[in-house]
């Protein structure tokens, strides 16, 4: 079986397959319903889960709390392993700084929230209660 992913067909490749095939989501229903509730931009517009994938094309893809902008290298079908899957796509170098900048404000907003030592117990819970319902 060859593994290099420049080796690629010519067939046209679905935009929620090439989503599940490049490990970007665990599932491609998962892809599907992402492209239909438009978290998903194709060069920069919302499209349809059908849309046929070109190499060189910019893909904007909720990951957590961010969001990825990546450029598409090859095209794939099929889902392969991680290291491989890793090798399709590339991220800008501005998604990058972004969601390292959004890290350390998440980091830094916990830092003033901290959590607290334990769990109220009963009799905690209850004042708790009632201070929320007056």
């Amino acid at each position: 079986m060859n593994k290099d992913p420049t080796n690629t067909q010519e067939v046209p490749v679905r935009l929620d397959k090439w989503i599940w095939a490049a490990r970007l989501c665990k599932t491609r229903s998962l892809a599907r319903e992402w492209i239909q509730a438009g978290k998903v931009h194709y060069n920069g517009h919302r499209t349809k889960p059908g849309k046929n994938v070109e190499p060189g094309a910019m893909v904007k893809i909720p990951a957590g709390w961010d969001t990825k902008e990546i450029k598409i290298l090859y095209i794939v079908d099929k889902r392969q392993s991680a290291p491989i899957a890793q090798t399709l796509y590339e991220e800008t170098l501005a998604s990058i700084e972004k969601r390292e900048q959004n890290k350390a404000a998440r980091q830094v907003q916990a830092f003033h929230n901290p959590k607290p030592e334990h769990r109220p117990d009963k009799k905690q819970r209850r004042e708790i209660i009632k201070l929320k319902h007056q």
